[in-house]
């Protein structure tokens, strides 16, 4: 025997599976935005002192620390667990994050400097009294960063071209300048507490307007023959992949 229901109990089963079906997209949303990690979650430590988005966001960005979530599934509030990574962990991130910005795109030029033409060279000194006259000084690979302190980007990227410096800190046919905006006593100030191991000019708004510089930060690698061999705009995560990749070919 065949059991047909009425079309009215048709009708209720239907709306309860319907019920269910928006009842599990609800808990489904919430529970995505809920477990966001954004400038607004609560960030620990091991022994539970709270850190302020700006502070963790830092440790973050220089690689010696992550973040995983801490609260139990449906727990509320949702904490975050902020920890030190060990050197087998940052080792993998590390080779992991090569991995994939070698596969990635070149970033996108500059709309002043082309690949291929002559840079035309200035003199100029730096905060420590060091002067540049690279009409003079040819023969060296020249790595040119254009920045300024208020510029998010740019400060973002601090530490990680702190370690290319490093890399080539013996090699003398390799010279980092960074021309910034920003006046002496202001770069001597911000300087102090968040180092940048680049050749830093102040008062560099005159060369970014000879050169018609308008997008920060902007990265120039000039070769040894003077000619540019890249440049680029802003910030990509492969911006220094590439920066480095330059120099190893122009050295």
């Amino acid at each position: 025997m065949n059991y047909q229901p009425s079309i009215e109990k048709m009708k209720k089963i239907t709306l309860w599976f319907a019920l269910i079906l928006c009842v599990n997209i609800v808990n489904a949303q919430t529970s995505n935005k809920t477990t966001k990690l954004d400038a607004n979650s609560i960030v620990k430590d091991a022994d539970g002192s709270v850190y302020p988005y700006a502070i963790w966001q830092k440790l973050m960005q220089t690689g010696e620390y992550s973040v995983k979530l801490k609260s139990a599934p449906g727990a509320e509030p949702v904490e975050f667990l902020l920890y030190r990574l060990t050197e087998e962990q940052k080792a993998a991130n590390k080779k992991r994050r090569e991995e994939t910005v070698a596969k990635m795109p070149r970033p996108r030029q500059s709309d002043v400097f082309k690949d291929g033409e002559k840079f035309r060279f200035d003199k100029m000194k730096d905060l420590n009294g060091l002067k540049y006259d690279f009409k003079k000084d040819t023969g060296k690979v020249v790595v040119f960063n254009f920045w300024f302190i208020n510029c998010p980007p740019c400060k973002q990227e601090i530490p990680e071209l702190n370690d290319l410096v490093e890399k080539y800190k013996e090699n003398k046919d390799v010279v980092f300048i960074a021309i910034a905006l920003d006046d002496a006593y202001t770069l001597k100030t911000f300087l102090k507490l968040s180092p940048f191991n680049y050749n830093v000019i102040p008062d560099g708004r005159f060369y970014a307007d000879k050169h018609g510089v308008k997008s920060y930060p902007t990265h120039v690698v000039v070769g040894k023959d003077g000619v540019i061999k890249f440049s680029t705009i802003g910030l990509a995560s492969n911006t220094v992949y590439w920066v480095e990749k330059t120099i190893k070919e122009a050295i």
